[in-house]
């Protein structure tokens, strides 16, 4: 891997003087970033808490044959660490898993981080955070910055008959690479992103494959093309290419597809023609064709980005099942219809518990207030890093981050930013608590739901991005926006207290 290691190209903080302890937890994509733009910024007394046994997030979790990002790689990168080493157009996971080990081996990160030390409690007390580890470790801290991403915690179905199985079954989360594909009959419940990566990946290898389809998805076929080595080796030599590379990239990102989302209805139309031919000329079958036709608009859920799925679905042993579930048995699947799907393995691609963020830990902050009491109505913070009554506790990727929307490195980047100048009010005296505003918060989340109409993912599907509430837990405006919105905190949404009392 070939990268320049340069400094971020977010404007660098100055903390200032008063030596600052800060705890992050999660030692995934966010995680490794704020400790590099902590240091940035002088602060070096840095613990950061990752409940496995290593770094890397989603990218060490998921490990499932077929695993690619649907971002192009030279967008889903740290702005100062291209890498000029990507083998496709969209890398595959093991590769991005890699990255953010160099990443972080690079800036002394590792040195950083405590493995194996969940954290199960936070608690607010005295001005300062006090943390405690699944080990039973205890240790306080000034700030807390939590860096536990969205797709961690695997959501398996209701089902009856569950435990029932003979067969090996997992989910795609927690794949059993001891479990061998080859000659078995496989099955597969559920069709988001994951299953039709996986669907193409293993199709050759199995004797059969059962797809069950709750829900059709549209698809945007793009293709995955190796990048040439000639190409590769004149990014090592100019790496300011890369850097052009990655402002066309994410110029074309947001300007299209993040458009179309919130409301551009000329990209929208672009995106729905793109999806509409592709299942008409590439799905032969009419029957099949009209099995895996969606009843609701283009992108209402996340787009499936592969021109391998059609091909694979349409293979002699590949069967799609759209006849219900109705129970698991010791002998395969079997649907409403009466039928039996006689299976040797099971596979679970149902998701993740996409809006739990921190939980299962217990935070606890002002006046004993847990964070469960708070969002107890809906998951609500301010500019999705802050919440009220939770002083100098923050979020990467918290409700209403654009997940949906741009390649989630650059959200995290531009929050990370905010965060940084947040520190600097913290760092002004020696008990400093900083929290945003009941006022503020509120205004903000009016702000989303009244702009959310506006947008694709309120046109009636069923999506991961809805909260308990059927609210879309997204961003509803354009990047601009964002960065405009985040370029540096307006200090009168927020309260800045010596301790107990009013700065």
């Amino acid at each position: 891997m070939s990268n320049t290691g340069r400094r971020s190209t977010e404007p660098a903080v100055d903390i200032g003087t008063r030596s600052l302890k800060v705890a992050i937890i999660g030692a995934g994509m966010s995680g490794i970033l704020a400790a590099i733009r902590l240091r940035e910024t002088g602060v070096h007394d840095i613990t950061i808490f990752e409940k496995a046994d290593r770094l890397g997030g989603t990218w060490r979790d998921n490990t499932y044959p077929g695993l690619t990002c649907d971002v192009p790689s030279h967008l889903y990168r740290y702005t100062f660490e291209p890498n000029a080493d990507w083998s496709h157009r969209f890398s595959p996971g093991p590769e991005i898993c890699r990255y953010f080990e160099g990443v972080s081996a690079r800036h002394d990160v590792d040195e950083l981080i405590r493995t194996n030390s969940e954290i199960v409690r936070s608690t607010f007390k005295d001005s300062h955070w006090e943390l405690e580890t699944i080990n039973g470790d205890v240790d306080t801290f000034d700030a807390v910055i939590c860096c536990t991403g969205v797709l961690h915690h695997p959501k398996y179905p209701d089902i009856e008959g569950m435990d029932s199985f003979a067969g090996d079954m997992f989910h795609t989360a927690r794949w059993n690479h001891d479990v061998d594909l080859k000659g078995k009959r496989v099955g597969i419940i559920g069709t988001g992103s994951t299953a039709m990566q996986i669907t193409p990946a293993i199709i050759d290898d199995v004797a059969h494959l059962s797809l069950f389809q709750r829900t059709p998805q549209w698809v945007v076929p793009l293709p995955n093309p190796e990048i040439p080595e000639a190409l590769k080796e004149r990014y090592r030599e100019n790496p300011e290419e890369m850097d052009g590379l990655y402002s066309h990239l994410s110029e074309r990102f947001v300007d299209t597809f993040a458009r179309a989302v919130i409301g551009d209805r000329e990209e929208m139309r672009k995106v729905e023609e793109n999806c509409y031919s592709n299942l008409m000329e590439n799905v032969n079958d009419p029957d099949l064709r009209a099995r895996l036709t969606p009843d609701y608009k283009v992108a209402c859920k996340r787009l499936i980005m592969t021109d391998k799925f059609y091909p694979a679905i349409q293979q002699p042993n590949a069967e799609l099942v759209t006849d219900g579930i109705e129970r698991i048995e010791a002998g395969g699947v079997r649907t409403v219809d009466g039928r039996l799907h006689e299976l040797d393995i099971l596979v679970l691609a149902t998701g993740y518990h996409a809006h739990d963020f921190m939980r299962p830990m217990k935070v606890t902050g002002r006046d004993g207030l847990a964070i469960d009491e708070a969002w107890a109505e809906a998951n609500e913070a301010y500019r999705s890093v802050s919440v009220p009554d939770f002083p100098n506790f923050f979020m990467v990727a918290g409700p209403n981050s654009p997940i949906g929307n741009f390649s989630l490195i650059q959200v995290a980047e531009v929050q990370l930013n905010y965060i940084m100048q947040l520190m600097t009010q913290i760092q002004r005296g020696e008990r400093v608590e900083v929290e945003p505003t009941q006022q503020a918060t509120k205004r903000f989340n009016d702000e989303i739901k009244a702009a959310m109409p506006g947008t694709v993912w309120v046109t009636g599907c069923n999506s991961w991005y809805l909260d308990k509430n059927g609210n879309p837990a997204l961003y509803p405006w354009d990047f601009q926006r964002f960065r405009r919105d985040m370029a540096s905190p307006d200090l009168d949404d927020f309260q800045i207290r010596e301790g107990d009392a009013a700065a």
